[in-house]
């Protein structure tokens, strides 16, 4: 581990946490402003930054979209494989989520997805299929939600779970014992760990 990854894995974890609980969003801003700002990990963590603020309606800056979308293009030119996936995911995100572009999303997640499987990164992987799967035909959806759940269950990724719980949830029909069972599970695990997204949704 080069002498840089402390700094990087700390912005990353701060990042992460004001994403999740939608708090601490100026320990994330200056966590990511102590790294070498040419930095792969930087672009990456400073367009998803810009990216969150546009997302949850918190005091977004006029420049967060053009910010968002270089931080990512920087990160997918600079960066290894793995970075450049995620890169590439996050931008697909961007223009799905805040551009309602589909048309220039697909063929990113489609892109990073390849770069998922080729690794065998079934988290990064849970992420991409969790994003791909409203833009397919049901069963094909389910069948995607269901994956990136266990996926990320057989990790022990708690949050992710929870947040693939509540997807999956949302997208079977209302008097679905398995829909009722979800909301059950993911509800509790949501106010401990104080995900902020999914109990605005509660």
């Amino acid at each position: 581990m080069g002498p840089d990854a402390e700094p990087e894995l700390r912005a990353e974890i701060a990042v992460d946490r004001w994403f999740f609980r939608i708090e601490g969003h100026e320990e994330a801003e200056k966590a990511v402003a102590a790294l070498d700002p040419a930095s792969p990990t930087a672009h990456l963590l400073t367009g998803r930054l810009a990216y969150s603020r546009l997302l949850f309606r918190r005091d977004p800056r006029a420049d967060d979209r053009a910010v968002a979308e270089a931080g990512y293009r920087a990160a997918v030119e600079s960066g290894d494989e793995k970075l450049r996936g995620w890169a590439v995911y996050h931008w697909a995100v961007l223009l799905d989520n805040i551009d309602q572009d589909p048309a220039g999303a697909l063929p990113r997640y489609e892109t990073a997805l390849e770069i998922a499987t080729k690794s065998g990164d079934g988290y990064f992987e849970s992420y991409i299929i969790r994003h791909l799967a409203p833009h397919k035909e049901p069963a094909e959806r389910l069948a995607m939600l269901r994956r990136s759940l266990h996926l990320r269950a057989a990790l022990g990724a708690r949050p992710q779970t929870l947040a693939a719980q509540a997807l999956l949830a949302d997208n079977l029909p209302e008097d679905d014992p398995e829909r009722a069972e979800l909301m059950r599970t993911f509800r509790p695990g949501a106010r401990e760990l104080h995900i902020g997204w999914l109990l605005s949704e509660d």
